[in-house]
């Protein structure tokens, strides 16, 4: 991630998740953990939506094997979040995903982080290519606007 202001318009594709009550902590904001969470809601529900995993039957599943979250300003109950997803590496089996989280009608945003993605085969958890489908519709994911998209 950079140290520029990071934009809506800097993600190829975004998604609105509401905050629930339960999300605030002691502090009267969002918990830490509830960020990861709304990163993890963002890519699996794109690729859902899109017919790229199924959760109980698909060969090759993306597991989550490095995150990373950096905290610029609360967010808390009721907000709606906006999640800013694109892609920023492509590898053989892997995926690096770049996110950001908007509060409420905020174009800067509030929290940006990545997480890595690595495909396995679900049933020996050995490394897989990324299927062809998924690596066809990532590469959509691909923000030209992103001040860190690499080719």
């Amino acid at each position: 991630m950079t140290d520029t202001a990071e934009t809506r318009a800097h993600y190829a594709h975004c998604t609105t998740i509401d905050t629930r009550w339960m999300d605030n902590d002691a502090y009267g904001h969002v918990n830490n953990v509830v960020y990861y969470s709304f990163f993890d809601t963002a890519v699996n529900r794109w690729l859902i939506e899109r017919g790229l995993l199924d959760i109980a039957g698909s060969d090759a599943i993306g597991l989550v094997v490095e995150t990373q979250c950096r905290y610029l300003s609360p967010i808390t109950f009721p907000d709606r979040v906006t999640a800013g997803v694109r892609v920023v590496h492509l590898g053989r089996s892997s995926v690096r995903y770049e996110l950001a989280l908007f509060r409420n009608d905020d174009d800067t945003a509030a929290a940006v982080g990545h997480f890595v993605h690595v495909y396995v085969d679900r049933t020996s958890r050995t490394s897989v290519p990324i299927p062809d489908g998924v690596r066809h519709a990532l590469e959509g994911l691909r923000s030209p606007s992103s001040p860190t998209s690499t080719s």
